[in-house]
């Protein structure tokens, strides 16, 4: 606790002298009193209660002229302000949800592991603004940039396929988060690029988007997701569905390109544990403090110190008017 106006803290030397002055006048014997011949029945019966309560008036008042005192000095609590050091990045994850995704060369299949390693990334990142970008055929904003951890997280649980067009455009998942950053002022932007395949539709080529992404300074790590050689897939037939193997085509020359020119870097993951590891290795090396204060919060206590006040003045009038009605 601290007082935001200290120097009138003085002003309890006021009650502090009415004390001294009581006191110098009880001792004096310049109250009101009664001569009697002999004071042995009082002494006898020891001091009375009443002797005791007439004081209590005057201690209220000087109880309350103190509490005013301190309630006029402003007394506050705050909290410390402190200088910590904090991580803050701001991070777009750009996830490849076309059919393919589906693929179950990962348990339980690719866009389910991949979703549940990067819910895990985002658990461990609190200080960083995160956003989430999905594309297909075409590409939209699942989750804007945000410190909201729980959105985000229950946003990433909601993606899905079949909910754009299919297809594979890199170039335009690529280039809609970047623009996601463009008014970004972090020291440090980074896109996180999953996929499985091979661009094949969009508007924007996707070394036209790394360009753009280059010029605003946003790095790109690319993942390419998908075992060696051939992949379980779910296929629908007029019997049901049917798991066949397909062929797995990732166009890494292309993923090392956008992660080259943007000085990122490019990952192959053929496994649950192996994409774990990627996103591990990229929460290791995007580390970027800041110092961020904390700023103060107060809390008034001088409305606890006025309401003292106000019960001891209270209690002083309920006192002196029942000692007037003893006899």
């Amino acid at each position: 606790m601290f007082f935001e106006y200290p120097a009138l803290l003085w002003l309890l030397a006021l009650p502090a002298l009415l004390i001294i002055l009581y006191i110098y006048r009880e001792a004096s014997g310049r109250t009101p009193h009664l001569r009697v011949s002999s004071a042995a029945p009082w002494k006898a019966g020891g001091t009375s209660v009443l002797a005791v309560v007439r004081h209590l008036p005057f201690a209220l008042r000087a109880i309350a002229l103190a509490m005013l005192v301190i309630a006029i000095a402003r007394p506050r609590s705050s909290t410390q302000v402190e200088k910590t050091d904090t991580e803050g990045i701001d991070i777009i994850l750009a996830m490849d949800v076309s059919t393919s995704m589906l693929a179950q060369d990962f348990t339980p299949n690719r866009l389910s592991a991949a979703k549940d390693i990067a819910i895990e990334f985002i658990a461990q990142r609190p200080s960083d603004r995160m956003g989430i970008v999905v594309f297909a055929g075409e590409s939209y904003t699942q989750c804007p940039l945000t410190t909201d951890r729980a959105t985000l997280i229950n946003l990433m649980k909601e993606v899905q396929t079949d909910l754009i067009e299919d297809g594979t455009a890199i170039g335009n998942g690529l280039a809609t988060a970047v623009a996601r950053m463009a008014d970004s002022d972090a020291k440090s932007r980074v896109v996180i690029l999953l996929t499985d395949g091979v661009n094949n539709r969009g508007e924007v080529a996707p070394l036209t988007a790394a360009e753009i992404a280059k010029t605003y300074g946003v790095r790109v790590y690319t993942i390419g997701v998908g075992a060696n050689g051939m992949a379980p897939y779910p296929v629908i037939t007029p019997w049901g569905v049917e798991t066949r193997k397909v062929q797995v085509e990732i166009d890494e020359d292309l993923l090392r390109g956008i992660a080259s020119s943007t000085g990122g870097r490019y990952f192959r993951a053929t496994d649950n544990t192996k994409l774990a590891e990627i996103y591990g290795e990229i929460n290791r090396m995007e580390k970027a403090k800041t110092t961020v204060e904390s700023f103060p919060v107060y809390q008034e206590l001088f409305g606890k110190f006025g309401l003292i006040a106000l019960i001891c003045l209270l209690a002083e009038l309920v006192i002196r008017l029942l000692l007037r009605r003893m006899p």
